[in-house]
């Protein structure tokens, strides 16, 4: 531009121009690949403009004399605040023009100065030093400026749809399994938001109203060469605000050995918490910063990205760490769960990282976060086999008292129950495990194809898992010495699994052919209860002489005798035994009391003229009542209805 038409002298507006030149010409000198005439030329130009310098010094007293004027106002107004308590913002938008306005006419000066040759000038060295002073002296000012802006109009933020997620119950695998818990067999999802539910949610980190002003101050910063402590400030800044809602999160700064130490309660809670807060992080806060990073330095090239960086770079790291430390500890059953939500959380937040980070330097944050998804995944899948490894493996040396549901079957189902909200995560993990397997990932919709479902490679695993839990319940069962409570022991336990998968989402994996052949499984230890138990019982009842109309008074009462005390024993037993589903007792109960009560009663009947003997103790409808008490899990005496 025409020195003239600026209102700069014409000495300044050609030293301005020399200056310039002079630049340019050293930056080309500074580049490698350059041929021996170019450089040659390039040298004779800079010598050329040296000499040009010096005829404008010259001619050039009057100008340095302009120059100091323009210094002396430009120096009062940026004075005046020194002493000044007020914040310059704080003050009005006329004053930070003014202010603006100085710091920029005091940075178009020094830039001008310093162009020029000062080796023998001492009244332009002078002039030039003060100019620096003056420069150096507001860009602190400016500093503690943006930093009263930043911290005063910051907002706080409460994204509460965010907190929908219910926390979980924690099912815990233990040896003597005193934590375990029935839960009702209809049981509604117990995640009640889908990963994709709640997406990107920008919000305003500072007023939208203070972003021109920030603006000016970075404007001016870097055009004076002092965009580096712009940039310290800002970060500085925002990096604590971060920290600070980091830590409203219940979500803090723990070490390997920390997460490796902490009790399955406490690392339950964590990894809850790390599941939201990541989402929060990243697709709100994170977001967030990321616009402000851009509307306030998005013209100056790759500086946006290396603040944004810099600001979240500490508490990225610090969800890191804690992901890793999780990953790499050991595979208990009970982290299955939080493995898979986890994994599902980082896997949709992928493509907002590839977006933030996309920038060459935040490259190994994408880096570390793939990496991560993929050893929560193995994890997952170690935990996944070590649950399995634990149905197997468990033993016992005593029954299970009454031969009700074991706990271990209460576990293993309560647990597997929770897996279809997971399908795709897990078919995408375990389509390897079992190359035989049909890899068919089927969106959890349940739609027409519902049926695809039971081959699926979860529909597999599932399928396995309770394999081996049956086996192993077959297992227990021989712990009993009574073959008909272990007919009791296996009816209940395989009813309880029929129940817990004809009840959930779980029927769509088994599928009916497997629901139908578990159903005639614990059908068939009934009956085999039955016959074990009440064949001999009956078979005191039974007529040695059917074409005879009665047999002897002596056979009936041995018989009657014979009746008595079975009965009475079976009834002291299995009073005691334990049937806890009320249908299936009820089940048992009236198919019991059709063949005992029928054939007691045919009995009496037979041999009506010896019913008020006294070795007839119990009556038909005391026997029919007596019934009603099996299975009730309290140890009761038989007493003599007569």
């Amino acid at each position: 531009m025409d020195g003239c038409q600026s209102g700069v002298p014409t000495y300044e507006g050609d030293l301005h121009v020399v200056a310039a030149a002079h630049h340019i010409v050293k930056a080309l000198g500074a580049t490698k690949n350059l041929s021996d005439d170019l450089r040659k030329i390039l040298i004779d130009l800079d010598s050329h403009l040296s000499m040009i310098t010096s005829n404008i010094d010259s001619k050039g007293g009057r100008g340095l004399v302009d120059v100091e004027e323009r210094l002396d106002q430009a120096e009062r107004k940026i004075m005046r605040w020194e002493t000044d308590p007020m914040m310059i913002w704080d003050s009005g938008p006329k004053e930070a023009s003014d202010y603006l306005e100085a710091v920029d006419e005091t940075g178009k000066l020094v830039d001008g100065l310093r162009g020029l040759s000062v080796h023998e000038n001492r009244k332009q060295k002078e002039i030039l030093h003060r100019a620096m002073n003056i420069l150096q002296m507001a860009m602190s000012r400016l500093e503690e400026e943006l930093i009263h802006i930043l911290v005063r109009h910051g907002q706080q933020f409460e994204p509460k749809h965010m907190y929908s997620r219910s926390i979980r119950k924690d099912i815990v695998y233990d040896e003597s399994f005193v934590s375990v818990e029935d839960e009702p067999t209809k049981e509604t999802s117990s995640r009640n938001y889908s990963n994709d539910e709640s997406g990107e949610c920008i919000v305003d980190l500072v007023h939208a109203d203070v972003i021109p002003d920030i603006k000016s101050i970075a404007k001016v910063m870097f055009t004076s060469n002092y965009g580096p402590e712009f940039c310290e400030a800002f970060i500085s800044v925002q990096k604590e605000a971060l920290e600070r809602y980091f830590s409203f999160l219940g979500t803090k700064n723990l070490s390997i050995e920390d997460v490796l130490k902490m009790a399955w309660t406490c690392l339950s809670s964590k990894m809850n918490k790390w599941t939201w807060s990541m989402k929060i992080i990243i697709r709100v806060y994170l977001a967030s910063e990321k616009q402000l990073c851009d509307q306030v330095l998005g013209g100056l090239g790759s500086v946006s990205s290396y603040c944004f960086l810099e600001i979240s770079k500490a508490t990225i790291l610090c969800l890191l760490n804690f992901g890793e430390a999780v990953a790499m500890g050991p595979h208990r059953p009970e982290k299955l769960l939080r493995l898979l939500d986890m994994y599902e959380t980082l896997a949709c937040l992928l493509r907002d990282i590839d977006t933030l980070f996309s920038e060459e330097a935040g490259s190994f944050v994408q880096l570390q976060f793939h990496e991560l998804l993929e050893r929560l995944g193995e994890s997952a899948i170690a935990a996944f086999e070590a649950f399995r490894v634990a149905i197997s493996s468990n033993g016992s040396l005593c029954p299970f008292a009454g031969g009700g549901v074991h706990p271990l079957n209460k576990y293993v189902m309560n647990y597997i129950r929770m897996f279809p909200e997971y399908c795709n995560t897990l078919n995408l993990l375990l389509k390897n495990q079992h190359p035989g397997v049909a890899d068919r990932v089927t969106e959890p919709d349940y739609g027409p194809d519902a049926s695809l479902l039971t081959y699926c490679p979860m529909a597999y695993h599932l399928r396995s898992i309770t394999s081996c839990l049956e086996s192993n319940l077959h297992k227990k069962s021989q712990l009993y010495k009574d073959e008909a409570l272990q007919h009791i022991f296996l009816m209940n336990n395989i009813h309880y699994l029929v129940q817990k998968v004809k009840g959930s989402e779980l029927r769509l994996f088994f599928g009916d052919e497997w629901i139908r052949k578990h159903n005639a499984m614990f059908q068939q230890h009934a009956m085999n209860y039955e016959r074990a138990t009440w064949s001999s019982v009956v078979s005191f009842l039974k007529d040695d002489n059917p074409g005879s109309s009665s047999m002897s008074k002596s056979i009936f009462r041995e018989r009657c005798k014979g009746f008595s005390v079975a009965f009475e024993e079976v009834y002291k037993t299995q009073t005691s035994w334990s049937i806890p589903d009320p249908q299936l007792r009820e089940d048992l109960r009236i198919s019991t009391s059709l063949k005992v009560v029928l054939a007691y009663r045919n009995f009496l009947g037979r041999n009506l003229a010896y019913t008020d003997d006294k070795c007839v103790k119990h009556t038909v409808e005391h026997v029919e009542n007596s019934l009603l008490d099996l299975f009730g899990g309290l140890s009761r005496s038989l007493r003599n209805s007569r």
